[in-house]
């Protein structure tokens, strides 16, 4: 994570200072222009909770990942397990568990330019250089983003090739973590007008994060067979490091006045080692693991825009493909060692003899992806006072899953067939596709006063076919439960092969009012939704499709001639019916749909240009999410929610498992973040001092009550960031240390397996320790 702050409102399409400017012999605000609703707007003109960074501000916080620009994003948090494997969620609309392959959608939407990169793995860990501007839409944008933006949608706006003229620059930085190692971060871009209508832009980086999870000397024994294991080959330093190569490649090629089409090339390889947890047992920053464990995370995206006018109607293509693909190792003695001492499961694994053999398990993981999309896109002039945007939408995303997880002596016999040393095997294809019509019209009642509804009607179809489970000389699911021969290659045979589809709208209507052309007030109801489909366990049924409903009263507004800007909402949300994922039998997940919460809200941004060059800015969220009804852990045959089941009941002698009233997990009930940034002329040199505070309250890892008080709560904290530096004609240096004070901040807390048998073993996702940094960068 990096120094800076969240500057909601301080950015502009073509580059944002983040400071006041001169105007008129007085200080004020640069305008802020944002594309959320697809077209260019002035923020303060658009009735969106929107929180925005533009170019400038991205540099100046030192924003080079995911972490880094979600730390200043008050209405967003997010789970993970390390970089590329991160759930993201927005205003409080998480229930916990998500990110099995066959598990979820996201709720969260993750867009790169006008392409969705959202896959169920986690957000694309995008390397943020040359970017534009990062825009996070808060609320549900169900009616212009469809189904991944249930509960809100992140935007990650590229720098186009532009025929105005030669551009370059590059920065080279290197940093410290504490009591870590070393880091480094290489990139720069060219931008250069091939003629007066045809331009190309190139930009590359490699970057080295510094580990500082420590894997040390560590032993096991388990009580079964009385094997004992150490981890002498594994153990490591520091051994959580992350590299990051990657490039990108647009072209803009004019076609007369009226048209531009905007082809674009864009990879990434991010290779990470280790594990991004420690165990408080064994010490800060510190882990005992037994078997290798990394991630190979590499995807490339192919996109092309055109843009256009026919007649007087504005029209945008914009189509992509997008291939990921990730190759993980991961430990998996927890799961082993707790169910041997509990269950004596050691007893069942052995070679072929009948001798017990060591148990320790671990697993082999490999993802594929491709995703296609395409949408069509016309909108009418914006002057008028009838205006219109509509559209068509299609998705189609495959996942190829492969889960390995193996015991190195186990006898072949007790493996599935074709998989010695396999005990458990998951072969599978998912595939999700996504269809819809989409349209917003709005009307000016008034020349302050507008109307605009919108409507999206869309149709989802979800699909799981493959192989799961057991070899054939163990257990009853596996190869004992296939119906027929191998349809996915490497599987046995074929025990899961299901399809579920759906349709229905997504409604928004708002209101806007401005009262001068400084302020507006807006209130605005919209849906988001998410679908449903396949349990892995093919005796479940299918999950359902849930909803989101938003109630919203918001504000932009500017004061003392443009020098204080202060942007808000405050929301109520019913979630219906959400969708829920547990670790079931044999630590296999299911989702089954939960029941109701409620999510009240507010989100506030402001920026006050003190004096010249002196600029404040700060950001924060309340979020209060809870169950209106009882989690029972069940639902009937026609799959709605159980929520009648009292203490005693025959099916439910414990009680709900999270009665109502439960807060909704992963997060805080607040969030906020501060900054002042002071620029002065210094001898001849243009310089800066930034400082930055953020912090949130605590929160859960699991909505289940049981198992949240297993994890543990997680402390809210405060960080702190500092940075300075200074810069002459085309060149600058700055120093900066984040996490000034070295605060221990939880991301996550999690378990390998389910929480009642591993609840001995809770591993902890820490922020980055202390870090200093220094860095060089130059621009032509």
């Amino acid at each position: 994570m990096r120094s800076g702050l969240l500057v909601t409102a301080l950015m502009s399409s073509s580059a944002l200072c983040g400071a006041a400017m001169a105007q008129e012999g007085g200080v004020a605000l640069e305008e802020v222009v944002v594309t959320a609703q697809k077209r260019s707007e002035n923020l303060q003109d658009v009735p969106v909770s929107i929180q925005a960074l533009g170019q400038a501000k991205l540099e100046q916080l030192e924003v080079a990942n995911f972490a880094d620009y979600v730390k200043f994003l008050p209405s967003v948090s997010f789970q993970g397990s390390g970089p590329g494997f991160n759930q993201v969620y927005m205003r409080g609309v998480a229930s916990g568990g998500d990110g099995n392959h066959s598990g979820s959608l996201p709720s969260v939407g993750i867009y790169l330019d006008e392409q969705p990169i959202t896959t169920i793995q986690g957000a694309l860990d995008v390397h943020i250089y040359d970017i534009e501007r990062v825009e996070a839409l808060a609320g549900p944008q169900g009616t212009l983003y469809g189904a991944s933006s249930q509960a809100g949608t992140i935007r990650i706006i590229t720098n186009k090739p532009s025929t105005a003229g030669f551009k370059a620059g590059y920065d080279i930085e290197l940093n410290k973590v504490e009591a870590g190692g070393t880091g480094y971060v290489a990139e720069g871009f060219v931008n250069q007008p091939l003629s007066d209508t045809v331009a190309v832009r190139l930009v590359g980086w490699s970057k080295r994060d510094a580990g500082y999870i420590d894997n040390v000397p560590s032993t096991r024994t388990y009580p079964t067979s009385g094997v004992t294991i150490d981890n002498d080959g594994v153990t490591k330093k520091n051994y959580n490091e992350v590299e990051t190569h990657g490039a990108r490649a647009a072209v803009k090629v004019e076609l007369g006045e009226n048209w531009t089409v905007t082809p674009q090339v864009m990879g990434q390889v991010q290779k990470s080692g280790g594990f991004f947890g420690y165990d408080p047992d064994i010490g800060d920053l510190k882990v005992g693991h037994y078997y290798p464990e990394s991630a190979d995370d590499r995807w490339w995206q192919a996109a092309m825009t055109v843009e256009g006018k026919i007649s007087n109607l504005d029209i945008v293509y914009a189509g992509s493909y997008l291939q990921r693909t990730t190759d993980t190792e991961q430990d998996y003695t927890d799961y082993s060692y707790f169910y041997d001492t509990l269950y004596g499961y050691g007893a069942y694994w052995t070679d072929d003899a009948g001798n017990p053999v060591d148990p320790s398990q671990y697993i082999e993981g490999k993802d594929r992806y491709n995703r296609i999309s395409h949408e069509l896109r016309v909108s009418s002039p914006q002057e008028k006072r009838l205006r219109f945007v509509a559209g068509l939408f299609y998705q189609r995303q495959a996942h190829g899953i492969h889960q390995d997880y193996q015991i190195d002596a186990l006898g072949p016999s007790l493996s599935p067939t074709g998989h010695p040393g396999t005990i458990w095997l998951t072969e599978q294809k998912r595939v999700d596709r996504d269809r819809a019509a989409f349209g917003e019209v709005s009307f000016d009642i008034l020349p302050n006063l507008t109307a605009t509804a919108g409507i999206r009607f869309f149709e989802a179809d979800n699909s799981l076919v493959g192989f799961y489970g057991y070899g054939a000389g163990y257990g009853s699911t596996g190869e004992r439960a296939c119906f027929k021969g191998p349809v996915i290659a490497g599987s046995p045979c074929t025990n899961l092969d299901k399809r579920v589809k759906e349709t229905g709208n997504t409604p928004k209507l708002n209101l806007t009012y401005k009262i001068d052309p400084a302020k507006l007030v807006y209130v605005t109801y919209s849906e988001g939704y998410r679908p449903g489909g396949i349990n892995r366990r093919g005796t479940l049924p299918p999950y359902l499709s849930d909803y989101l409903k938003n109630y919203e009263f918001g504000w932009k507004t500017s004061w003392a001639q443009n020098r204080f800007r202060w942007n808000g909402a405050v929301y109520l949300e019913k979630w219906n019916k959400f969708q829920f994922s547990i670790l079931g039998a044999n630590g296999l997940t299911e989702i089954k749909n939960a029941n109701e919460a409620e999510i009240k809200g507010a989100e506030t941004d402001l920026t006050i240009a003190v004096a010249e060059g002196f600029t404040v800015n700060a950001a924060a969220a309340y979020t209060d999410a809870k169950l209106t009804a009882n989690y029972c852990g069940a639902t009937d045959s026609a799959g709605v929610p159980i929520t009648d089941c009292p203490v005693g009941s025959a099916d439910f002698p414990d009680g709900p498992q999270a009665p109502k009233g439960t807060r909704l997990p992963i997060t805080p009930k607040f969030k906020a973040n501060l900054t002042a940034r002071y620029e002065f002329d210094w001898n001849d040199f243009d310089a800066f001092v930034q400082a930055s505070a953020v912090g949130q309250t605590s929160s859960y890892s699991d909505l289940r009550t049981v198992e949240a008080a297993i994890l543990g709560k997680q402390q809210g904290y405060v960080t702190f960031d500092v940075s300075s530096g200074f810069a002459r004609d085309s060149w600058s240096i700055s120093a900066f240390i984040v996490n000034l004070t070295d605060e221990r901040a939880s991301t996550s807390r999690f378990v390998q397996c389910a929480e009642a048998v591993c609840a001995d073993k809770v591993y902890v996702i820490p922020n980055k320790p202390r870090t200093f940094g220094v860095k060089f960068g130059q621009k032509f």
